[in-house]
């Protein structure tokens, strides 16, 4: 699949167009399941993280640790160009990506689902996982 049907299909419209943002945001933290969440989450991203860093994992750990390190990686990402700027070594999004790739994986085992609750409610629930997973990080800021 190419990017630009792999945002169709997140999305519901088209690469580059103007309901794009309004749709990730709506889908997303409609999401009734935690990993729903990040399936509608910024797909551009998404779409290469997929590609080049879970798709090779995936080849040498089972699916939920590559899916924990991708997301491990991706807050490292975010880290990293933080730290270009600053020009200061400290590590706030790995840690918080870390827990919540652990909160997907851990919530689609427990088979959590708040889909049948409505929107606000499960948009709460996302925005209360996310937060709560950025607090812990903060605590362990290195």
């Amino acid at each position: 699949m190419n990017l630009s049907d792999y945002v169709k299909k997140r999305n519901g419209v088209s690469l580059g167009d103007t309901n794009s943002l309004r749709n990730m945001m709506i889908r997303s933290l409609g999401a009734g399941k935690f990993s729903k969440f990040w399936q509608y989450w910024n797909p551009i991203w998404s779409y290469y993280l997929g590609k080049y860093i879970y798709k090779p994992l995936k080849i040498i750990f089972p699916p939920a640790l590559s899916l924990i390190l991708t997301f491990t990686f991706c807050g490292f990402l975010h880290d990293s160009a933080i730290m270009l700027l600053r020009w200061n070594f400290e590590l706030l999004l790995t840690p918080w990506f870390l827990l919540m790739g652990l909160c997907v994986v851990l919530s689609d085992f427990a088979k959590i689902d708040y889909s049948k609750f409505t929107w606000i409610i499960r948009a709460s629930i996302n925005i209360l996982i996310i937060s709560s997973c950025l607090f812990i990080a903060y605590q362990l800021r290195i």
